[in-house]
């Protein structure tokens, strides 16, 4: 065996190894990937005088042994001056402005597919996903989501009490009724005598359902709780048994060579005669059938929470284990105190509720938009069968149907960022102009259609109010919520305000076309008055009338026809031109505005990590993605269906104003996966994503959804006519200048946030007052 010069590494055991060499050696660089963390605060590097000082580890050897065994993909980018600081690069272009106080930060990614994601957050009119798209080995994260994917077999050692608020409330919420049926049984196997075994079983069972935490359920044979890794102790061997014990070598050859003590044979297992017992096809029948559906539904009742998911693992180990071991062998122990080390039991639960199960996931699908799943087919089946309402009211039916809206939106966007991660940017980005706005067109052109059979213009003033809705709470609502939150957790936050200045001057110039026509008919429109009284005879009285308003349908029909169809038509032809225009801006002949690069290495020394990277694991391959995509716009547009038709006694009998269920519920509630996005990147200090998320939805919805309104009204005319109310028309306005003016210094806080979420709020507020829509 040899030493490679300049690192203690063997030549034979550069290989890869387990996680267990890896967790030994995390903290081998410092945050900043640049020097070993036992070089800081020392002016040379340490030797070694077991060596005699002829191998001293260098930065480069070091990460470049981090860089082997955990090849990573690193995606840099710039932010503002207090971001996370790496090395300071000088504008190349001869901006003066924003590229000479910026400095790049280094963010880490696993592949090159999830860099390609990362990368496609950062590119003007993609949609922002934060989720990853590949599987991530459970080794490389954290403490906290390890916890979370437990299967409840490994006792580890604790620290505090296992009495908290969440285990109590188990009791009220599940351990007395649980424990309750278990009292139930034990007299039933007692009475069938054979089944007396049981019934010992079912009484400890319900002792510990009550309060399960702290203790353990072990198999009789295993009683002594065998520890998960083997006992080592420090001892000069031969290199050789070190070549050999490579999963629990050292990194370090100067270290302590490690060696196994030797651990006697366990004693071989006797053969079982559980199938053999007459009180097995006894509890079989009459005990377990009981347990399994009241383990059932409390694995349901559980699991739906997510929250309380701990619970829901309990009953099944329960259900599928436990009550399925012969009644000798099941043993409840106490944890004990002193535990030193990890042992592997049959069950073990010390937590009720995890309050971080909001990050679990399955098959890369968030836990909750997994768990709303059923709701999207429970909506279509009630929906499309109780026609006449028996088991749901309308009201009932339109709140399911909206919220099964919620999944649909996750899996779309989900869809969509797996398909651009493994694409080039031209299939990119036309599944994001295409896909990426599917959610909403869906449902204005379904609304549009029930509106025209109706003969009704109700909902083509509802499909204007969600616009405008959309288009407002992009500008204000998550822009501000992100701001507040990040603001709260990082006291100041800034952002690329020359990405920002994009975004916005596209904002301007798609609201000032989207309210083009507004501003034609109030000026060539006729102006309609009513609710006109005047007293005949009574010359001192004056004539007074309420209600006035620009109609264009009382204008000469010549004018409607000669002017505003082809200035609405002109219109729509313009403002995707501008999104075109912004993508090859900011994308090809200006990209380094977003100054976005693929680093291969630890603070400028390239390893060539991407190349060493085996083929990552998708969670949806492009082809699985693109049917998702399918499948979830075709569900899509079933529940916008029953949306539309259930939403029909709200908009005639309900006292809240038509304007305000439009500009709420109906734009908001299918952006909500979004805002979602938004909270985390502002949450780990990523402003410039949020603001992003927000800017790229308000765009695609003046620039793309509005121009395929008027598309679709060309070729099936709906009445669809691009003349918005007066308060949608000074609300948006507003809403831009606004914005503009906070996005100026490139940086915010939490009373910035603050201030766009009140006048978001104070716009509800003027949305809820108004009155009904005079065609409503």
């Amino acid at each position: 065996m040899s030493l490679r010069k300049g690192s203690f590494i063997p030549e034979d055991l550069e290989k890869p190894r387990t996680r267990s060499v890896l967790e030994s050696t995390e903290n081998c660089l410092d945050p900043e990937n640049r020097y070993p963390s036992w070089m800081e605060g020392r002016s040379e590097r340490p030797q070694h005088p077991e060596l005699n000082g002829l191998a001293t580890p260098s930065p480069d050897a070091c990460s470049h042994h981090f860089c082997h065994f955990t090849p990573k993909c690193f995606l840099t980018v710039h932010r503002g001056a207090n971001g996370t600081s790496v090395r300071s690069t000088p504008s190349h272009f001869g901006e003066d402005g924003w590229h000479e106080g910026t400095t790049k930060t280094t963010i880490r990614v696993e592949n090159e597919v999830e860099a390609q994601r990362e990368a496609n957050n950062y590119k003007f009119g993609f949609r922002k996903w934060k989720g990853n798209v590949t599987e991530r080995p459970i080794e490389d994260r954290s403490e906290i989501v390890k916890e979370l994917y437990t299967d409840l077999s490994i006792v580890k050692p604790r620290e505090g009490s296992v009495v908290t608020v969440g285990n109590i409330a188990y009791v009220f919420l599940f351990g007395w009724w649980i424990s309750l049926f278990y009292i139930l049984i034990c007299p039933l196997m007692f009475l069938t005598i054979f089944g007396a075994p049981y019934g010992k079983l079912c009484l400890k069972m319900a002792l510990y359902l009550v309060w399960p935490f702290g203790k353990a359920i072990v198999k009789g044979s295993d009683a002594n709780m065998k520890p998960t890794n083997c006992e080592r102790i420090s001892s000069q061997k031969d290199d050789e048994d070190l070549a050999e014990d490579g999963d629990c070598a050292p990194l370090l050859v100067s270290s302590p060579i490690l060696t196994e003590i030797p651990v006697p044979p366990l004693p071989e297992k006797r053969a079982s005669n559980y199938w053999c017992r007459v009180s097995t096809y006894i509890w079989l029948l009459l005990g377990y059938p009981v347990l399994a559906v009241v383990h059932f539904l409390a694995c349901v009742l559980s699991w739906l929470p997510v929250f309380s998911i701990p619970v829901a693992k309990m009953n099944f180990r329960i259900l599928t284990t436990v009550l399925l071991m012969a009644p000798e062998e099941v043993q409840i122990k106490k944890q004990e105190m002193n535990l030193l080390r990890e042992i592997r039991v049959t069950l073990y639960c010390c937590q009720a509720f995890n309050m971080y199960y909001y990050k679990y996931t399955i098959q890369g699908i968030n836990i909750f938009a997994l768990n709303l799943l059923p709701l999207v087919f429970m909506t279509l089946i009630v929906g499309y069968t109780d026609h006449d309402h028996a088991y749901l009211n309308s009201e009932t039916m339109f709140a399911i149907a909206i919220t099964s809206i919620i999944p649909l939106s996750y899996y779309i966007g989900m869809g969509i960022a797996s398909i651009s991660a493994q694409s080039n940017f031209a299939v990119g980005a036309v599944v994001n102009a295409t896909f990426g706005s599917i959610t909403e067109i869906t449902f204005y052109i379904t609304a549009l259609l029930r509106g025209h059979h109706a003969g009704t213009k109700c909902y083509e003033e509802i499909v204007k109010a969600a616009l405008t809705g959309t288009l407002l709470g992009c500008i204000l609502f998550i822009p501000g919520i992100c701001m507040t939150i990040g603001g709260i957790k990082h006291s100041e936050q800034r952002f690329n305000s020359r990405s920002a200045g994009v975004s916005s001057a596209l904002l301007f110039i798609s609201v000032g076309g989207v309210f083009a026509p507004t501003l034609f008919s109030k000026t060539f429109g006729n102006l309609v008055c009513e609710s006109c009284s005047n007293i005949p005879g009574n010359a001192s009285v004056p004539f007074t009338c309420k209600d006035c308003h620009y109609d264009t349908s009382q204008a000469d029909p010549h004018l409607i026809l000669t002017h505003i169809e082809p200035l609405v038509y002109t219109i729509s032809v313009l403002l995707p031109a501008s999104y075109l225009i912004g993508l090859i801006f900011t994308l090809k002949t200006h990209s380094h505005i977003y100054d976005i690069h693929i680093s291969e290495g630890h603070g400028g020394h390239s390893h060539g990590c991407l190349s060493s990277v085996s083929h990552p694991v998708v969670h949806w391959s492009r082809w699985k993605a693109l049917a998702v995509l399918i499948v979830a716009t075709a569900l899509m547009a079933c529940c916008a269906d029953l949306c539309t038709e259930n939403i029909e006694p709200i908009l005639t009998h309900s006292s809240i104003s038509q304007y305000f269920i439009g500009v709420t519920v109906l734009a908001m509630v299918p952006e909500l996966p979004e805002i979602v996005n938004g909270i985390q990147f502002a949450l780990q200090n990523n402003i410039s994503l949020s603001l992003e998320v927000g800017s790229c939805i308000a765009v695609q919805v003046t620039m793309i959804q509005i121009p395929l309104l008027i598309l679709f009204n060309a070729f099936y005319d709906v009445g669809f006519i691009l003349v918005f109310s007066d308060i949608h028309l000074w609300a948006s306005i507003f809403s831009v200048i606004l914005v503009n003016y906070i996005f100026m210094d490139g940086k915010c806080d939490y009373f910035q946030g603050t201030a766009l979420v009140v006048v978001y709020l104070i716009l509800l507020a003027l949305y809820f007052f108004a009155p009904s829509p005079r065609s409503c």
